[in-house]
C-alpha cells in the first residue's frame, strides 16, 4: 500500500498508493531536495523492500522531541507533550522512506503497475461516485479524480493503519525532511487536539497521508471540503469529502479545465535530448522543432497556447511526453514525474483514450547503494545534485544530463544501473 502528498500553496497531501503505486506533495509527501517527498509507501508486501536494518536510538529520539516542543510547542507545549509520552520512532517507516517505489523503480516499472487495466477498469466503475457538483464547482475531470481516488487508496480500500503521529515524528527524527516532517507534526497534533479526529482514528500511510485521497495535515487543515454539509471533514468515511478535497487541493494548484495533462509525442531523429526537462515552449514550437503527437492530431486551441515540456521518464529508449500545465499540478499531488504520467494515463484509460504507441524499456531496478553512490560521484565529478538521499529527481536528472553533455554521451538525464556502476568507479 502507498502514500503520498504535500502541497505548497504549498499544501501537503502526503501519500500512499497500492499497487497500487505509491505516494507523499500539495498534497502530497514531501520532498526535500530533488523533487521527487510527496511519499508513498509500497502497496503490497511483494513490492515491499528489502528489509534493511535500521536502528534507532531511543535517547536520540528523546532528545529530538524534547527539541519539537521547544521549537513548536508554544501555548499547547503541555498538550503536545502528553500527546507524544511514551512514544517511540518506528524504523519500517525510515526503511520505507529511504525506498520509494516512484523513485526507485523505472518509470515503466511503476506506470504499467500504477495505470493497469484492472485500475482502469475498477475506475471506470466508480465514475458515478464522483458529485457532479464536484466538477462543476472546481473543474476538475471525473477521470482525474477517480484516477487518484484508485491510486492512492484503491478506492478507499487501503488507506493505511499507520499511527500518523508516530509516522511523522519519525520522519522529523530520521532528519532527512526534518522542517517538513515537523511541521506536519504539529498539524496532525492540532487536528486531534482541535477534537477534527480522534487520535485512534487518525491513521494513514507510513509517511503521514491520510484518508481516501491521502491527504498530508496541512493540507486536510487549509484544503479539506465539507462535500457531505454533515459539519466535518471526513476523508476517510466519506466518498464525497474525500473526492471533493482532491478537487479542491488540484484547483488551487492552479488546474486549467478543458485542458489535458499532456500527450504521447514522438521526437524527430537528432533531437537535442538535453532539453528534455528543460525549456518550454509553445506546441508550435516544438511542431516546428519536428516534433509530433503518438496518434496524430494537435493539441486543442487552449492547450496550444500553454508552454509544454518533453519529458523522457525511461530516456531516449523510452516514451516521451509533452508535459501540459496540468501535468505539473497533479505534481503538486506528488512530485513525482511517475506518479504523474502514472494519474494522467490512468485517467486517459477511465475516459476512454487509447494506450501508449512505444513500449517501456524492462530496465532493472537501482538498488539504494546504486542510486546514493551515483549522486555522491556526480556531485564528487563535479556535476552537484543538490543532496545525496537516494531520491531520483529532477535535480539529479539534471546533473547526469550535465555530465552526459560533458563526456560526449546521449544527455537524455537517465540512470540506469549500468550508468550507476560506471560513475561510482570514476568518482573512485
Amino acid at each position: 500500500m502507498r502514500i503520498r502528498l504535500r502541497l505548497i500553496l504549498i499544501a501537503s497531501v502526503a501519500a500512499c498508493a497500492p499497487m497500487l503505486p505509491e505516494v507523499p506533495p500539495v498534497g502530497a509527501v514531501a520532498r526535500t531536495r530533488d523533487p521527487a517527498p510527496a511519499a508513498t509507501a509500497p502497496a503490497s508486501p511483494a513490492d515491499a523492500p528489502a528489509a534493511v536494518p535500521v536502528v534507532v536510538d531511543q535517547a536520540g529520539f528523546d532528545g529530538w522531541k524534547q527539541g519539537f516542543l521547544t521549537r513548536h510547542g508554544g501555548a499547547r507545549r503541555a498538550d503536545y507533550e502528553r500527546e507524544l509520552d511514551g512514544l517511540t520512532p518506528d524504523p519500517s517507516v525510515i526503511r520505507l522512506d529511504r525506498n520509494q517505489p516512484e523513485f526507485s523503480r523505472p518509470a515503466g516499472t511503476y506506470v504499467q503497475s500504477a495505470a493497469s487495466a484492472t485500475r482502469i477498469a475498477q475506475g471506470r466503475a466508480r465514475t458515478d461516485r464522483v458529485p457532479w457538483e464536484v466538477v462543476q464547482r472546481f473543474g476538475v475531470p471525473t477521470e482525474i479524480l477517480v484516477s487518484i481516488w484508485g491510486n492512492e487508496s484503491a478506492f478507499g480500500a487501503v488507506q493505511g493503519d499507520y499511527d500518523v503521529i508516530r509516522s511523522l515524528a519519525t520522519l522529523a527524527y530520521d532528519g532527512r525532511r526534518r522542517d517538513w516532517a515537523e511541521g506536519e507534526l504539529k498539524n496532525a497534533l492540532d487536528i486531534v487536539l482541535d477534537g477534527r479526529r480522534d487520535r485512534a482514528g487518525l491513521k494513514g500511510s507510513w509517511a503521514g497521508a491520510m484518508g481516501q485521497t491521502q491527504f498530508m495535515p496541512d493540507a486536510y487543515l487549509r484544503l479539506g471540503v465539507d462535500q457531505s454539509g454533515d459539519g466535518k471533514v471526513d476523508i476517510w468515511g466519506s466518498d464525497a469529502d474525500a473526492l471533493a478535497s482532491a478537487a479542491n487541493l488540484l484547483a488551487r494548484a492552479g488546474w486549467k479545465p478543458g485542458q489535458s495533462w499532456g500527450y504521447e509525442v514522438i521526437l524527430p531523429a537528432g533531437f537535442d535530448y538535453a532539453e528534455a526537462e528543460g525549456p518550454r515552449h509553445t506546441w508550435r514550437e516544438w511542431a516546428r522543432r519536428g516534433v509530433t503527437l503518438a496518434r496524430d492530431g494537435a493539441p486543442n486551441a487552449a492547450e496550444a497556447q500553454e508552454e509544454a515540456v518533453i519529458l523522457l521518464p525511461q530516456g531516449a529508449r523510452g516514451p516521451a511526453f509533452l508535459a501540459l500545465p496540468n501535468h505539473f499540478v497533479i505534481r503538486r499531488y506528488n512530485n513525482s514525474v511517475s506518479y504523474a504520467l502514472a494519474i494522467g494515463l490512468t485517467a486517459d484509460g477511465i475516459a476512454g483514450r487509447p494506450g501508449l504507441v512505444a513500449t517501456w524499456p524492462d530496465d532493472a531496478p537501482l538498488s539504494r547503494d546504486q542510486r546514493i553512490g551515483a549522486q555522491a560521484a556526480l556531485t564528487r565529478l563535479g556535476f552537484d545534485t543538490q543532496g545525496v538521499d537516494g531520491v531520483i529527481g529532477a535535480n539529479t536528472r539534471a546533473a547526469l544530463r550535465r555530465w552526459q553533455v560533458a563526456n560526449g554521451r546521449l544527455a537524455d538525464g537517465y540512470l540506469t544501473a549500468d550508468l550507476a556502476d560506471e560513475l561510482i568507479r570514476r568518482a573512485s
